[in-house]
């Protein structure tokens, strides 16, 4: 199933699968233009718009996604720079989670500068 239709698994409990590196390289090649930190705690991605505006309204949309799914990245705005974060704060690593949030960000229709 693509990771953009998959529905996030609350994590407070402890449900959620801790992934290795190479499990979470696999999914890190199902969604384009994301880095992951060498612990493989950590995907990341930068967005750039032609504006403050726009790079504003990415993040809120962004915030819907993230809300819908119960899972929240941390975003640092620059200007028309987003930067997006992604781990499991609960299990301190990766968890298929960051990876369908980081699926339905990329599916959002993007102005880019």
């Amino acid at each position: 199933m693509e990771l953009k239709r998959k529905k996030c698994i609350g994590c407070e409990k402890g449900n959620v699968k801790v992934l290795d590196k190479n499990e979470a390289q696999d999914f890190l090649d199902e969604v384009l233009g994301w880095s992951m930190n060498k612990g493989a705690t950590e995907i990341s991605k930068e967005f750039i718009f032609k504006d403050f505006v726009q790079a504003v309204d990415f993040v809120n949309a962004v915030a819907d996604i993230a809300e819908g799914e119960g899972h929240h990245p941390n975003i640092k705005i620059v200007y028309n720079k987003v930067r997006l974060d992604l781990s499991t704060h609960a299990v301190e690593g990766l968890t298929e989670n960051d990876f369908i949030v980081a699926s339905k960000i990329d599916s959002l229709p993007i102005i880019f500068n």
